[in-house]
């Protein structure tokens, strides 16, 4: 049931799925990419490298479509941007503090990356791997993809091998991301999706007219340099509180770095226990209508604004991407939980699957 003030936009189409020819790497392999189009009017288009989601076209509440998401349209520049448009990243997502971990009586070493800190995976993490692609007869009727990838054993420092599943669905109106991580060594794993998201069109400029609501009271604590300092504490009071919807343009300014935070969603659950998708956040273009309302079984939701985006990565329609061109809303477990497990345990084991599930759902408000 709908909630008053919103309608869902319906326009005739097919449940379908296509495949292209994105681009070619310098060894001569091709990159695919996947177009899924939903019966509703949400389109997304997904290419093997990173599993990056390149395009995802919503309506307005006119039924005006728009593509909601950063990004370029070649391969050359998702291979040598360091902003990891759309991609899936891993195998930690987030900082890892100090870029080194203790496990099972062994202290492992990552790359730095970011200042410090091991960041998103290191130097070659998922956002650069080459999945393999296979589309899904799903029973209950959408178009899906599933893309897959293995990491060896001591890829970017970390234990053991790995396998990864990811899964993208497209209903009439949700955007679906599911994960199933393998490992066949203790190891750290705890994924993202990576798109940036601008409700007005990615070519629209700065995301300072949306309004933000993030379904959390806590926070984690960071140094100035990002690093987590291995503690939370409450919103109420400073500038980083969105329990209730603020304008991004009056609230960007009061956030540490005009970054955003790590927020806590729910406590930790065991591996392989199914667990339902709770509410994370609302992201509202008032202008357009488009409402884009985030729910997931992950633990953590880090904002960032696109503080660091500066006008030097031309997107796909052309237009430079400046500050905060673009809002991530990144769905994961807590990034230095190998470190702090009490915060967050993020190790996955031999014999257990890791699984998650973030949907994205696209409203519009009359």
């Amino acid at each position: 049931m709908l909630r008053s003030g919103f309608y869902r936009w319906r326009q005739a189409m097919i449940p379908s799925v296509a495949v292209r020819t994105f681009g070619f790497l310098p060894s001569g392999a091709p990159i695919e990419a996947w177009t899924l189009s939903g019966a509703g009017a949400l389109v997304a288009e997904v290419i093997t490298y990173g599993a990056i989601v390149t395009r995802l076209m919503a309506p307005d509440r006119h039924g005006s479509l728009a593509d909601m998401v950063l990004g370029f349209d070649n391969l050359d520049s998702y291979r040598t941007n360091g902003a990891y448009f759309g991609a899936i990243v891993g195998r930690v997502a987030g900082r890892v503090t100090g870029g080194r971990f203790s496990l099972e009586g062994r202290t492992y070493e990552l790359a730095w990356n970011d200042g410090p800190n091991h960041l998103h995976g290191g130097l070659v993490g998922f956002d650069k791997k080459v999945w393999a692609a296979t589309p899904v007869n799903r029973e209950d009727g959408p178009p899906a993809l599933r893309l897959t990838c293995h990491s060896p054993d001591g890829e970017e420092g970390y234990p053991g091998a790995v396998d990864v599943t990811v899964t993208y669905t497209v209903t009439d109106d949700v955007f679906l991301v599911e994960t199933e991580v393998t490992a066949d060594r203790a190891t750290p794993v705890s994924l993202t999706h990576h798109s940036y998201f601008n409700l007005a069109g990615e070519a629209a400029g700065s995301v300072a007219d949306h309004e933000l609501q993030i379904h959390s009271c806590r926070f984690a604590v960071t140094d100035e340099r990002m690093a987590l300092l291995g503690r939370e504490e409450s919103v109420a009071g400073r500038g980083n509180d969105f329990r209730q919807a603020r304008n991004l343009g009056e609230a960007m300014p009061r956030l540490f770095q005009n970054h955003g935070d790590l927020y806590r969603l729910r406590e930790s659950a065991a591996h392989d226990s199914v667990l339902a998708p709770v509410p994370a956040a609302r992201l509202a273009h008032p202008r357009s209508g488009r409402v884009l309302e985030v729910s997931t079984t992950s633990t953590h939701l880090q904002l960032y604004t696109g503080a660091a985006l500066d006008g030097s990565l031309v997107g796909k329609s052309g237009i430079p991407y400046v500050r905060h061109a673009g809002i991530c809303l990144e769905c994961e477990g807590y990034p230095d939980g190998a470190n702090r497990p009490e915060l967050g345990d993020i190790i996955l084991r031999p014999g257990r699957v890791q699984r998650e599930t973030t949907a994205y759902a696209f409203l519009t408000a009359r």
